[in-house]
């Protein structure tokens, strides 16, 4: 039997932040960074809860990568102010550690309830704003924990262009291309079928059509809007099918060395696409011929794909080896074999199309590197 689950209710469109005037609750626990609270869109969220009666508390301590520290620091804040509802304000570092802030705090204190959890994204890329994934940064082991609870899924996404507006174009860049990897590989995942499909598809076609114009334009309303739609997509696609490797080495390369999470994702992206070639079949084909790429023989359509790929990251700056990505060989080759591992037993490989060896990844490594 094939299952697809979506359960978050999905708000989008002109004005879509007014969805908050018709939350109902008491309180509610803001989790953002300072940044969103210095440009003032947490004030923005405030002002939405005060028009519902909803009182409201901020943590803005959310750093990039949210580390267990600061999801520990916040679950002990969140039971102490007693909310109600959990707002994530921001991109992915911040909707993920609320999703985990409000996952210990329920387990902590199941007796309370689980907290109505509400995401209002400000990138277009993680789609975690409808998936039942969470990532967080253990700094002691330089590891990327991915926590999957059906817990996890929020209740409400809140989509307003509006405030993806003052993303500078080297993150729209580097999500973007976090939401075409994230519908490539549902797209070819062991446990994709009819509908994960529809979305992925729906996905991709809308990343080559609309995240140059956001790039290039970033009051392109029209295309940041559908970006913010094609990250949805994504999200749910993947939700319900699965990853593959390129994000189970993008884990590890960002616990290592660092490295934003979509960024990775880009630059590794055609390697996989080619490791994973001759066992998906014509997938990768169907892509190509979805985009009016070059795709009379499978192996065409593949390379074309890749290609695709590999112009759209030239366009935006985006490198194409690792080692352009700052990462002395030195120490890469000193933590080969610890990435290797890492993204071996990373929960996203068991739906990779191509079954890896840990020999598998050691030779990918050196081969995007």
């Amino acid at each position: 039997m094939t299952q697809f689950n979506g359960r978050t209710q999905i708000c989008y469109g002109e004005n879509a932040i007014n969805a908050l005037e018709k939350l109902e609750g008491r309180h509610a626990f803001i989790v953002t960074d300072a940044f969103m609270v210095k440009i003032g869109f947490a004030d923005r969220i405030i002002s939405g809860l005060e028009r519902a009666n909803i009182t409201s508390s901020v943590y803005d301590k959310v750093e990039p990568d949210p580390s267990l520290e600061t999801v520990r620091e916040g679950t002990v804040k969140l039971l102490a102010d007693g909310a109600d509802l959990i707002i994530a304000l921001g991109g992915g570092s911040s909707i993920d550690a609320a999703k985990a802030i409000m996952y210990f705090a329920h387990k902590a204190d199941p007796a309370k309830g689980k907290p109505q959890l509400v995401v209002v994204p400000t990138t277009s890329g993680t789609g975690s704003e409808v998936t039942a994934v969470t990532v967080v940064t253990d700094t002691e082991q330089q590891m990327k924990i991915p926590l999957i609870d059906p817990l996890l899924v929020p209740d409400i996404a809140v989509l307003d262009a509006r405030f993806t507006r003052s993303v500078p174009p080297s993150v729209t860049a580097t999500t973007g291309m976090d939401v075409l990897t994230h519908a490539l590989e549902a797209f070819v995942s062991t446990p994709a079928n009819a509908f994960t499909d529809l979305y992925a598809v729906h996905a991709i076609k809308y990343v080559f059509r609309y995240l140059l114009r956001c790039y290039r334009n970033g009051d392109d309303m029209e295309a940041r809007q559908n970006m913010l739609l094609a990250s949805c997509m994504a999200g749910m696609a993947f939700n319900n099918s699965g990853l593959g490797v390129a994000h189970s080495i993008a884990h590890t390369l960002g616990g290592l060395f660092h490295i934003p999470h979509g960024k990775a994702n880009a630059v590794l992206l055609p390697y996989v696409i080619r490791f994973n070639s001759f066992d998906v079949r014509d997938r990768y084909r169907t892509i190509a011929r979805k985009l009016e790429l070059p795709c009379e023989t499978v192996e065409q359509g593949n390379e074309s794909l890749i290609e695709a790929v590999r112009w759209l990251n030239s366009q935006m700056g985006i490198p194409n080896r690792i080692r352009d990505l700052g990462i002395d060989e030195g120490d890469f080759q000193t933590s080969l074999e610890t990435m290797a591992r890492h993204a071996m037993d990373d929960a996203c490989t068991p739906t990779n199309p191509r079954r890896p060896s840990l020999r598998d990844i050691r030779q990918l490594l050196r081969t995007a590197y």
